[in-house]
C-alpha cells in the first residue's frame, strides 16, 4: 500500500464527486493522503475532509490526515490572529503538520523580505506545537537553507524538502540538518538528471513520496490533472532508481511517514 504524503485535495472544483474521487485513489493502492493548505481557509478546508467520520468510515476511501499553514506565495490571505487559528486547527488528531511554508522567489515583485518573516515565524509555530514543517522552496534554495541553519534549534520535531527539486549537494545539506527528502512527478520527467542522481543518495530512512496533486502529474501523464492515486508511478520510478523492490520501497516509505508525522496511526 501507498501513502502520498503531499496532495491538496481542498481545491473542491477539481475533483468531481469527492466519494467517487476517494474511492478511485483507494483502488489505486493509495491508502493514506496528506491533505496541505496554503492559507487559512484551505487548511480548514483540509482539516474538515480530515475530521469527516463518513469519509473516514468508508471501507473504499484512504485515511485522510492534513497540514495547515501559509505558502510563501499566498501571504496577502494572511490576517492578524491566524497562526492562533492554524494553530487551533492544528490540535486535532489528524493534523500532522504546519505546511506548507517556505520560500518562493520565481514570481517578478515577489517580498522576500516578508516570506523570509513568515517562514521563520511558521518554523517557530511548529516548533511550539511539537509538530514537524513542510517546506516548499523554489528558486530560494540559499535563503531556504540559511533560514533553517540559523533556526536549527526549532528543527527538533523535523521536516521535510516536500517536492525536492535541488542538487545533490543541497539535498546532503538538508539531511545533515535531519530533515527528509519528498519525491514527487518530476522525479519520472525524462530530462530529470539531476533528481534522479538525488534519488539515489537519499537514505532508506529519510526518503518520502507524493504527487503534489493536482499539479506535476508524473510520466506519461505529464500536462494533466494530477491525483493522489499517481503517486504510484513515483515509486516505480524510485524504485528502478534506487534498485529496490517497489513493495520495499512503499513499505519503508510508510514507516518514514510514520516517523515524521508521528500523529499517523497503523
Amino acid at each position: 500500500m501507498y501513502i502520498d504524503t503531499h496532495a491538496h485535495l481542498n481545491y473542491e472544483d477539481k475533483y468531481g464527486d469527492m466519494a467517487a474521487f476517494l474511492s478511485d485513489i483507494a483502488a489505486a493502492g493509495v491508502d493514506t493522503v496528506i491533505n496541505v493548505g496554503w492559507n487559512l481557509d484551505s487548511s480548514a478546508l483540509a482539516a474538515k475532509m480530515a475530521e469527516d467520520k463518513s469519509a473516514e468510515s468508508a471501507a473504499n476511501a484512504p485515511a485522510l490526515y492534513f497540514a495547515a499553514g501559509f505558502h510563501p506565495s499566498n501571504l496577502s490571505d494572511f490576517r492578524e490572529g491566524d497562526y492562533g487559528r492554524i494553530a487551533d486547527l492544528l490540535s486535532s488528531p489528524k493534523g500532522v503538520a504546519v505546511g506548507e511554508i517556505g520560500l518562493d522567489y520565481h514570481y517578478d515583485g515577489t517580498d522576500e523580505t516578508a516570506q523570509k518573516r513568515a517562514f521563520c515565524e511558521q518554523l517557530e509555530l511548529a516548533d511550539s506545537l511539537g509538530l514537524p514543517f513542510i517546506i516548499h522552496s523554489r528558486d530560494a534554495a540559499a535563503d531556504t537553507l540559511q533560514i533553517l541553519k540559523d533556526n536549527r534549534a526549532k528543527l527538533a520535531h523535523g521536516g521535510v524538502m516536500h517536492c525536492f527539486s535541488g542538487s545533490p549537494e543541497t539535498a546532503k545539506e538538508y539531511l545533515k540538518l535531519g530533515l527528509y527528502i519528498s519525491f514527487a512527478g518530476p522525479v519520472t520527467f525524462k530530462n530529470a538528471r539531476r533528481l534522479d542522481e538525488v534519488a539515489k543518495i537519499v537514505p532508506a530512512d529519510r526518503i518520502l513520496a507524493e504527487t503534489d496533486s493536482p499539479y506535476l502529474a508524473p510520466e506519461p501523464l505529464r500536462g494533466t490533472l494530477n491525483t493522489p492515486k499517481n503517486v504510484v508511478r513515483v515509486y516505480e520510478k524510485l524504485a528502478i532508481l534506487r534498485g529496490e523492490e517497489p513493495a520495499a520501497l512503499a513499505a519503508q516509505i510508510h514507516k518514514n511517514a510514520r516517523a515524521l508525522f508521528f500523529k499517523l496511526k497503523g
